[in-house]
Protein backbone atom coordinates (compact mmCIF):
# COMPACT_ATOMS: atom_id res chain seq x y z
CA UNK A 1 0.00 0.00 0.00
CA UNK A 2 1.16 3.35 -1.50
CA UNK A 3 1.91 5.68 1.63
CA UNK A 4 1.19 9.42 1.11
CA UNK A 5 2.06 12.59 2.85
CA UNK A 6 -0.52 15.73 2.63
CA UNK A 7 1.58 18.89 3.95
CA UNK A 8 -1.91 21.31 3.97
CA UNK A 9 -2.17 24.13 6.36
CA UNK A 10 -5.84 24.09 5.12
CA UNK A 11 -7.58 21.04 7.48
CA UNK A 12 -10.79 20.90 5.28
CA UNK A 13 -8.83 20.31 2.06
CA UNK A 14 -6.24 18.31 3.87
CA UNK A 15 -8.83 16.03 4.97
CA UNK A 16 -10.66 16.00 2.06
CA UNK A 17 -7.28 14.85 -0.25
CA UNK A 18 -6.64 12.15 2.36
CA UNK A 19 -10.42 10.42 2.16
CA UNK A 20 -9.95 10.67 -1.39
CA UNK A 21 -6.37 9.18 -0.93
CA UNK A 22 -7.51 6.40 1.25
CA UNK A 23 -10.86 5.85 -0.99
CA UNK A 24 -8.40 4.53 -3.49
CA UNK A 25 -6.48 2.43 -1.56
CA UNK A 26 -3.39 4.76 -0.58
CA UNK A 27 -2.41 5.15 3.04
CA UNK A 28 -2.50 8.99 4.06
CA UNK A 29 -1.08 11.01 6.76
CA UNK A 30 -0.86 15.00 7.30
CA UNK A 31 0.91 17.63 8.27
CA UNK A 32 -1.04 21.36 8.64
CA UNK A 33 2.70 23.39 8.62
CA UNK A 34 5.49 23.35 6.44
CA UNK A 35 8.72 22.45 9.20
CA UNK A 36 6.18 19.44 10.55
CA UNK A 37 5.67 18.62 6.76
CA UNK A 38 9.72 18.82 5.87
CA UNK A 39 10.80 16.81 9.54
CA UNK A 40 8.05 14.13 8.09
CA UNK A 41 9.06 13.88 4.98
CA UNK A 42 12.47 14.04 5.60
CA UNK A 43 12.29 10.96 8.01
CA UNK A 44 11.38 9.17 4.88
CA UNK A 45 9.09 6.09 4.21
CA UNK A 46 6.19 8.07 1.78
CA UNK A 47 6.02 7.44 -1.93
CA UNK A 48 4.81 10.91 -2.72
CA UNK A 49 4.46 14.16 -1.15
CA UNK A 50 1.26 16.61 -1.91
CA UNK A 51 2.66 20.14 -1.14
CA UNK A 52 0.86 23.21 -0.25
CA UNK A 53 2.77 26.28 -1.10
CA UNK A 54 1.26 28.63 1.20
CA UNK A 55 2.43 27.13 4.57
CA UNK A 56 2.80 28.78 7.88
CA UNK A 57 6.12 27.91 9.28
CA UNK A 58 8.43 27.55 6.17
CA UNK A 59 7.49 28.36 3.01
CA UNK A 60 6.26 25.65 0.63
CA UNK A 61 9.00 26.31 -1.99
CA UNK A 62 11.51 26.38 0.52
CA UNK A 63 9.75 22.54 1.37
CA UNK A 64 9.95 21.32 -1.76
CA UNK A 65 13.75 22.54 -1.97
CA UNK A 66 14.77 20.46 1.31
CA UNK A 67 12.65 17.66 0.39
CA UNK A 68 13.75 17.69 -3.41
CA UNK A 69 17.61 17.58 -2.28
CA UNK A 70 17.52 14.20 0.10
CA UNK A 71 14.36 12.60 -1.52
CA UNK A 72 13.66 11.02 -4.72
CA UNK A 73 9.98 11.15 -4.72
CA UNK A 74 7.12 12.24 -6.70
CA UNK A 75 6.68 15.99 -5.48
CA UNK A 76 2.83 17.26 -6.55
CA UNK A 77 2.09 21.08 -5.30
CA UNK A 78 -1.29 21.71 -4.67
CA UNK A 79 -1.84 25.49 -4.36
CA UNK A 80 -4.20 28.71 -5.41
CA UNK A 81 -1.08 30.58 -6.68
CA UNK A 82 -1.55 30.14 -9.99
CA UNK A 83 0.82 32.41 -11.74
CA UNK A 84 2.70 31.11 -14.13
CA UNK A 85 6.21 32.04 -12.10
CA UNK A 86 4.97 30.45 -9.64
CA UNK A 87 4.68 27.08 -11.67
CA UNK A 88 8.09 27.67 -12.83
CA UNK A 89 10.19 28.25 -9.44
CA UNK A 90 8.32 24.84 -8.50
CA UNK A 91 9.37 22.95 -11.29
CA UNK A 92 12.60 24.53 -10.91
CA UNK A 93 13.15 23.16 -7.31
CA UNK A 94 11.86 19.45 -8.14
CA UNK A 95 8.31 19.24 -8.29
CA UNK A 96 6.65 16.68 -10.55
CA UNK A 97 3.63 18.38 -11.06
CA UNK A 98 1.50 21.70 -10.23
CA UNK A 99 -2.79 21.57 -9.43
CA UNK A 100 -4.22 24.59 -9.36
CA UNK A 101 -6.58 25.01 -6.41
CA UNK A 102 -9.60 24.70 -6.85
CA UNK A 103 -9.14 21.37 -7.93
CA UNK A 104 -10.60 17.90 -9.00
CA UNK A 105 -10.00 14.91 -6.24
CA UNK A 106 -9.73 12.80 -9.23
CA UNK A 107 -7.90 14.50 -11.26
CA UNK A 108 -5.58 15.03 -8.63
CA UNK A 109 -5.64 10.67 -7.93
CA UNK A 110 -5.14 10.33 -11.21
CA UNK A 111 -2.00 12.97 -11.50
CA UNK A 112 -0.04 10.85 -8.26
CA UNK A 113 -1.12 7.84 -9.87
CA UNK A 114 0.84 8.74 -13.10
CA UNK A 115 3.82 9.70 -11.44
CA UNK A 116 4.27 6.82 -9.13
CA UNK A 117 3.61 4.86 -12.09
CA UNK A 118 6.90 6.54 -14.15
CA UNK A 119 8.82 6.85 -11.01
CA UNK A 120 8.22 3.17 -10.77
CA UNK A 121 9.22 2.34 -14.37
CA UNK A 122 12.24 4.37 -14.37
CA UNK A 123 13.44 2.61 -10.85
CA UNK A 124 12.89 -0.37 -12.39
CA UNK A 125 15.21 0.33 -15.75
CA UNK A 126 17.72 1.07 -13.26
CA UNK A 127 18.45 -1.86 -12.31
CA UNK A 128 20.15 -2.70 -15.90
CA UNK A 129 24.14 -1.81 -15.08
CA UNK A 130 24.08 0.13 -18.43
CA UNK A 131 26.25 3.47 -18.95
CA UNK A 132 26.52 6.16 -21.73
CA UNK A 133 29.82 7.88 -22.74
CA UNK A 134 29.20 10.59 -25.23
CA UNK A 135 32.59 12.78 -25.40
CA UNK A 136 33.12 14.06 -21.24
CA UNK A 137 29.69 12.85 -20.46
CA UNK A 138 29.08 9.71 -18.65
CA UNK A 139 25.57 8.90 -17.29
CA UNK A 140 25.71 5.51 -15.22
CA UNK A 141 21.42 4.16 -15.51
CA UNK A 142 22.10 2.06 -12.62
CA UNK A 143 23.80 4.46 -9.95
CA UNK A 144 21.50 7.28 -11.43
CA UNK A 145 24.76 9.24 -11.22
CA UNK A 146 26.09 11.34 -13.88
CA UNK A 147 29.70 12.67 -14.56
CA UNK A 148 31.75 15.10 -16.44
CA UNK A 149 35.21 14.93 -17.13
CA UNK A 150 35.53 12.06 -14.43
CA UNK A 151 33.58 14.83 -11.80
CA UNK A 152 30.18 13.90 -10.41
CA UNK A 153 27.42 16.02 -10.89
CA UNK A 154 24.23 16.02 -8.92
CA UNK A 155 21.32 15.86 -10.77
CA UNK A 156 17.54 15.99 -9.37
CA UNK A 157 15.25 12.77 -10.38
CA UNK A 158 13.53 14.58 -12.86
CA UNK A 159 16.54 16.22 -14.37
CA UNK A 160 18.60 13.10 -14.60
CA UNK A 161 15.04 11.16 -16.51
CA UNK A 162 15.31 13.77 -18.86
CA UNK A 163 18.84 13.48 -19.71
CA UNK A 164 18.86 10.05 -19.94
CA UNK A 165 15.44 10.42 -22.29
CA UNK A 166 17.66 12.77 -24.43
CA UNK A 167 21.28 10.84 -24.41
CA UNK A 168 19.42 7.86 -25.36
CA UNK A 169 17.90 9.11 -28.93
CA UNK A 170 20.60 11.13 -30.01
CA UNK A 171 20.33 13.12 -33.17
CA UNK A 172 16.65 13.47 -32.54
CA UNK A 173 14.42 16.41 -32.51
CA UNK A 174 11.94 16.50 -29.51
CA UNK A 175 9.58 19.42 -29.26
CA UNK A 176 8.75 20.28 -25.75
CA UNK A 177 5.01 19.02 -26.24
CA UNK A 178 6.17 15.48 -27.09
CA UNK A 179 8.85 15.69 -24.10
CA UNK A 180 6.73 16.84 -21.73
CA UNK A 181 4.32 13.76 -22.74
CA UNK A 182 7.28 11.51 -22.62
CA UNK A 183 8.33 12.02 -19.67
CA UNK A 184 5.51 13.52 -17.03
CA UNK A 185 3.14 11.14 -18.74
CA UNK A 186 0.10 13.25 -19.26
CA UNK A 187 -0.36 16.41 -21.49
CA UNK A 188 -1.54 19.26 -19.30
CA UNK A 189 -2.34 23.02 -20.78
CA UNK A 190 0.19 25.88 -19.22
CA UNK A 191 2.39 23.28 -17.37
CA UNK A 192 4.89 22.69 -20.24
CA UNK A 193 7.00 25.39 -19.31
CA UNK A 194 8.51 23.41 -17.14
CA UNK A 195 10.04 21.53 -20.28
CA UNK A 196 12.57 24.41 -20.87
CA UNK A 197 13.16 25.14 -16.96
CA UNK A 198 14.89 21.39 -16.81
CA UNK A 199 16.39 21.23 -20.08
CA UNK A 200 17.63 24.85 -18.55
CA UNK A 201 19.16 23.11 -15.44
CA UNK A 202 20.44 20.23 -17.10
CA UNK A 203 22.80 22.50 -19.24
CA UNK A 204 24.04 24.07 -16.58
CA UNK A 205 25.39 21.01 -14.71
CA UNK A 206 26.62 19.30 -17.82
CA UNK A 207 27.54 22.23 -20.78
CA UNK A 208 30.88 23.66 -20.26
CA UNK A 209 29.33 27.19 -21.81
CA UNK A 210 25.05 26.46 -20.94
CA UNK A 211 24.67 29.35 -23.30
CA UNK A 212 26.79 27.69 -26.55
CA UNK A 213 25.63 23.86 -25.48
CA UNK A 214 27.56 20.74 -26.96
CA UNK A 215 24.87 18.12 -25.99
CA UNK A 216 21.30 19.64 -25.63
CA UNK A 217 20.90 21.95 -28.72
CA UNK A 218 18.14 24.06 -29.41
CA UNK A 219 16.64 23.76 -32.75
CA UNK A 220 14.63 27.02 -33.10
CA UNK A 221 10.95 26.33 -34.18
CA UNK A 222 11.44 22.63 -33.29
CA UNK A 223 12.60 21.84 -29.78
CA UNK A 224 15.70 19.88 -28.35
CA UNK A 225 18.24 17.39 -29.78
CA UNK A 226 21.40 15.85 -28.08
CA UNK A 227 24.17 15.84 -30.31
CA UNK A 228 26.67 13.00 -30.08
Amino acid sequence: MKRILIIEDEIPIAELERDYFELHGFTAELAHDGEEGMAKALAGGYDLIILDLNLPGADGLEVCRNIRAQLDVPILIVSARDEEIDKIRGFGLGADDFVTKPFSPNELIARAKAHLSRYERFASRTAEPEQLHIRELTIDKASRRVYVHGDEVVLTAREFDVLVFMAAHPNRVFSKTELFERLWGFDSAGDIATVAVHIRRVREKIEAVPSNPQFIETVWGAGYRFTV
